[in-house]
């Protein structure tokens, strides 16, 4: 059940909104403002690479649903941070409601579905999909609550200072030959407010994964940075997760 919200601007496929697509909206929206400008995206699968700038504060994008109102891509490279779907480098950035994916597939290697630089960001009962890096918490403070997040390899990656709270953490079946790291927390130095808070979260198998989980190694994570910090509290952990429980 969707939020009721008042929003600035509706993107619509069908033509029913200002715009058509979410570029548009973001683009619309006026630089440093100070008050939220709210972004509404109904339902439908949106084919676009979506980066909101610095200078695009306070943006809020709500959709329909994470099954319903969904933003595709499918960049791939050694560049990560330019592989992402959406890229958010403004400060206080919100998403509800929507599902975020990166299509690259696994054998394409980095490939961000979600990239969040800005300080102060939100994420609210969302999906963020891929196979490796899926979701890049470059920096700044992050809080994701009730979302469901998927891949591989460092599928949740960065420097961020981020909370994760009630959220769907699923490892899928990875390539042949590839341990899944469900995290890569990169804290660069000892006084740095960086790390991954893990709360009342689910971490568990997709459907693909479950019939080999037993052969494909999958950890809680692995050091980024000097400092990497990750804290998993008041979780369920299933048996997917070697004994090990981190990887050196």
């Amino acid at each position: 059940q969707a939020l009721k919200v008042r929003a600035d601007v509706v993107v619509a496929k069908d033509g029913t909104g200002q715009f058509t697509t979410v570029t548009e909206a973001v683009a619309s929206a006026p630089e440093n403002i100070k008050k939220r400008y709210v972004i509404y995206v109904k339902k439908g699968v949106y084919e676009e690479i979506v980066n909101i700038g610095k200078r695009k504060d306070n943006i809020t994008i709500v959709g329909d649903g994470r099954d319903l109102t969904i933003l595709t891509g499918s960049l791939s490279g050694n560049h990560t941070s330019h592989t992402a779907t959406l890229g958010v480098d403004g400060n206080g950035f919100t998403a509800q409601d929507i599902g975020i994916q990166n299509t690259a597939g696994a054998e394409k290697g980095q490939a961000v579905a979600l990239r969040i630089s800005g300080d102060r960001s939100v994420v609210y009962r969302c999906r963020v999909e891929a196979f490796q890096d899926t979701l890049y918490a470059h920096s700044g403070r992050q809080f994701y609550r009730e979302c469901y997040i998927t891949g591989t390899v460092d599928f949740i990656c960065g420097e961020a200072a981020a909370v994760f709270q009630q959220c769907q953490i699923e490892a899928r079946k990875p390539m042949k030959g590839q341990s899944n790291m469900i995290t890569a927390q990169s804290r660069s130095y000892k006084t740095q407010n960086s790390g991954f808070t893990i709360y009342k979260c689910n971490i568990t198998a997709t459907p693909d994964l479950t019939p080999v989980k037993g052969t494909v190694k999958t950890f809680l994570g692995r050091p980024w940075g000097p400092y990497s910090t990750v804290v998993v509290m008041k979780s369920f952990i299933d048996d997917l997760i070697d004994p090990a429980g981190w990887a050196p």
